[in-house]
């Protein structure tokens, strides 16, 4: 597998991960007050796969696909 397919592959399963962590942080909203607690965790799971998401499509486009 080339470096481009290997970095489409990792953006496309960040993609889908990064998703449905979102719709969860969006559940948790329209649950509040219920398990309030679990803003932080939840917030910071999703900020981060957004994070290497982002990462991950520079570093595809920098390798050209």
């Amino acid at each position: 597998m080339s470096d481009v397919e290997a970095l489409k592959a990792e953006v496309k399963k960040l993609s889908a991960q990064a998703t449905q962590s979102k719709m969860d942080l969006h559940d948790l909203s329209e649950e509040l007050p219920i398990n309030w607690e679990r803003i932080p965790d939840v917030a910071g799971h999703c900020h981060d796969l957004y994070a290497r998401l982002t990462d991950a499509r520079a570093r595809l486009k920098q390798a050209g696909g």
